[in-house]
C-alpha cells in the first residue's frame, strides 16, 4: 500500500472529527477528506484514467485541489498545476504539451479554461469538470463525479503526483517531469522521504497557512507536503496581508510560507494593525522564490522573532540550502548550506570543477538519486545535465570555506518579479511579432515592492513613431497574448539594441543604468 493512502486512512481513524482543509467557503475534517479522497480515486478509475495517464487542474486555493492532488497521488496519475493568471492560449498549450486527458477547473475559472478547450490543439481533453455549485456549459459537475465514486478504500494504489511548468528561455514553458513520476511501481518509501525531508523544516502536525497560488511548487511543496504528516491546511485564495494575520490567529496557524512581497506587505502594514496581531502559534517562517531586501527581512524578524528560514531551491531540484534567522544575520547575503541531500559541483565555462570560493555554473546532484526531465523536450534536459543526475538552475556562485553557498549571479536574463519566474524570450517572442515593433529587448529594472518588473526596450519600425499610442498599442497587445505579469510595466524606445557578432542582445549594457550598484 503506498504511503499516502496509509496516511490519509490513518489521520482519518485517529483524528477523524479534526478539520484538515479550510479554504474561503468550506472546511473539511480528515474523515471527510479521507472518504472524498477515496471516492475520486473510484471516479478517475470508472473515467478510465490510470498510471501514466495526466490531468491538469486550473483552480484556486480550495479544498477540492488539495483533495484531487492527494487522489492522484494514490493513483499514478500525473496532474498538472496550471498557473490560472495564463490567458487561454498559454493554457491550451500547457493542456496539450502534457498530455491531458481531462481538466478540473473552479468556479473562477471557467470561461478562461473553456476558452482553452476550444482551442484545436486540446483535442485530447475526455473528461472536463467544473468545482462549482453552478451548473456550466461543457463542464461534468465535480460533485457528482466525487460522488459516483465508491467510498472503499482503493487497491492497487499507485504513486502519482505533479508535474510543475516553468518557463523556458526558448519562450514556451517546459514541464518538470520527476524521473519516478507515473511508472506503476515506485516504491512507497521515495515520497515518504520526500515527504519528511519537507516537514524537517515544519512543527509536527502542525497548521500550515497557504497565502500564495498551489500551482507555484513552493507553495504545493510546503503545504500538501506537511499534510501527509498530518498538518491542516488553512488558505486564501486571493493573498490579503491583514487577512493573512487574523487567518494565522485565528486558526493558530504554526507555519507560513512567503515571498519577499509578501513579508514587504505585512510589514508595511499599519502599525495598529501589526500590534493587533498575537502571532504566538507561528514556529517557522520559510521564505524564498526571490531575494529578499536585507531592511524589509531584519523588520520581519524584530517583528515575528528569530523564526525564518530562507531556502534556495528549484522547482527541478527542490530545496537546496537553508539558513535560518541567526544564521543570515552573521552570513547576510548567503543563501544557507547545501542540504545533506545535495551535492553542489561548481564549474567553469570549460566543464572543469572548481574549489572554494571560486565562482562558476553551479550544478547539483540529489544523494537520493532522483532526477528529473522537461517533459517533451529532451534537447532542455540534455543543455541542464552535466551528467546523468547532476543538474544546473543556470545560477552563478561559490562554496565558501565554511561550506555556505553564495549566489553571485541569477540567471543570465530572467526576471523575479514579487517571487515570480518571468523569462524575456517569452515576452520578447510575442512583441517581436507584432508589425509595428522592428526590435525588441526585455530587461527586469528595479521596483521597491516586486524587487523587479518588467520593461520592453523596443525599436519602432521605420515610420513608426514612438510615443503612447504605440506604447498603448503594444501592451495592449500583450495582455491579449500573455497573463498580466508578464506584460511590461514600462516602455522605452531606442534607435538601435546594442547586438554581439552572432546577434545576441547585449542585455548586460542595457541593464547596466538601471542598476549601478
Amino acid at each position: 500500500r503506498m504511503i499516502v493512502g496509509v496516511l490519509t486512512r490513518q489521520f482519518a481513524q485517529e483524528r477523524g472529527d479534526e478539520v484538515a482543509l479550510v479554504d474561503d467557503e468550506r472546511t473539511r475534517t480528515w474523515a471527510e477528506l479521507d472518504e472524498r479522497c477515496n471516492r475520486l480515486i473510484h471516479a478517475l478509475r470508472s473515467a478510465g484514467l490510470a498510471a501514466g495517464d495526466t490531468i491538469s487542474i486550473v483552480a484556486g486555493n480550495r479544498c477540492e485541489w488539495v483533495e484531487l492532488a492527494i487522489a492522484c497521488s494514490q493513483t499514478g496519475i500525473v496532474f498538472v498545476p496550471a498557473n490560472w493568471h495564463f490567458v487561454a492560449p498559454e493554457l491550451a498549450y500547457v493542456i496539450a504539451d502534457s498530455g491531458s486527458r481531462a481538466v478540473v477547473a473552479g468556479h473562477r475559472f471557467a470561461e478562461l479554461t473553456s476558452e482553452a478547450l476550444a482551442d484545436e490543439r486540446c483535442s485530447g481533453v475526455e473528461l472536463a469538470l467544473i468545482a462549482s455549485s453552478e451548473p456550466t456549459s461543457g463542464f461534468a459537475s465535480f460533485e457528482d463525479f466525487v460522488a459516483s465514486g465508491d467510498t472503499s478504500e482503493p487497491d492497487n494504489q499507485t504513486l502519482g503526483g505533479p508535474m510543475f511548468y516553468t518557463s523556458g528561455t526558448t519562450g514556451n514553458p517546459k514541464g518538470v517531469r520527476g524521473s519516478i513520476l507515473g511508472t506503476g511501481d515506485t516504491p512507497a518509501e521515495v515520497l515518504q522521504l520526500v515527504s519528511a525531508g519537507i516537514s524537517t523544516f515544519l512543527p509536527e502536525a502542525g497548521t500550515t497557512a497557504l497565502c500564495g497560488p498551489i500551482y507555484h511548487s513552493a507553495q504545493f511543496a510546503f503545504s500538501v507536503f506537511p499534510m501527509l504528516g498530518g498538518s491542516s491546511i488553512v488558505m486564501q485564495h486571493h493573498y490579503d496581508s491583514a487577512g493573512l494575520l487574523d487567518l494565522i490567529d485565528e486558526h493558530k496557524v504554526t507555519n507560513v510560507h512567503l515571498v519577499p512581497t509578501q513579508m514587504k506587505r505585512l510589514v508595511d502594514l499599519d502599525e495598529a494593525v501589526r500590534e493587533g496581531f498575537d502571532g504566538s502559534s507561528v514556529e517557522v517562517v520559510l521564505h524564498g522564490a526571490a531575494p529578499c531586501p536585507p531592511a524589509v527581512k531584519r523588520r520581519m524578524i524584530d517583528w515575528w522573532g528569530p523564526i525564518i528560514t530562507e531556502y534556495y531551491g528549484s522547482t527541478e531540484g527542490s530545496i537546496i540550502s537553508t539558513i535560518d534567522s541567526q544564521e543570515w544575520l552573521d552570513h547576510g547575503g548567503s543563501v544557507g548550506k547545501p542540504s545533506d541531500m545535495v551535492e553542489v559541483i561548481v564549474v567553469d565555462d570549460a566543464g572543469e570543477r572548481l574549489g572554494n570560493n571560486e565562482a562558476g555554473t553551479l550544478y547539483f546532484r540529489n544523494l537520493l538519486g532522483t532526477d528529473f526531465e522537461y517533459h517533451n523536450a529532451p534537447e532542455k534536459t540534455a543543455e541542464a545535465h552535466l551528467e546523468p543526475g547532476v543538474f544546473t538552475t543556470g545560477d552563478i556562485g561559490y562554496l565558501d570555506d565554511d561550506g555556505y553557498l553564495w549566489l553571485s549571479d541569477r540567471k543570465i536574463d530572467m526576471i523575479i518579479s514579487g517571487g515570480v519566474n518571468i523569462y524575456p524570450a517569452e515576452i520578447e517572442k510575442v512583441l517581436g511579432g507584432h508589425d509595428l515593433v522592428g526590435d525588441v529587448a526585455v530587461i527586469g529594472v528595479p521596483n521597491e515592492e516586486f524587487g523587479e518588473e518588467v520593461k520592453a526596450i523596443i525599436v519602432p519600425n521605420d515610420g513608426v513613431e514612438p510615443g503612447d499610442s504605440l506604447t498603448s498599442t503594444l501592451l495592449s497587445f500583450a495582455r491579449e497574448q500573455m497573463a498580466g505579469y508578464k506584460v511590461p510595466r514600462s516602455v522605452e524606445y531606442v534607435e538601435s539594441l546594442p547586438r554581439t557578432g552572432t546577434g545576441k542582445i547585449r542585455k548586460r549594457e542595457l541593464r547596466e543604468r538601471f542598476w549601478p550598484d
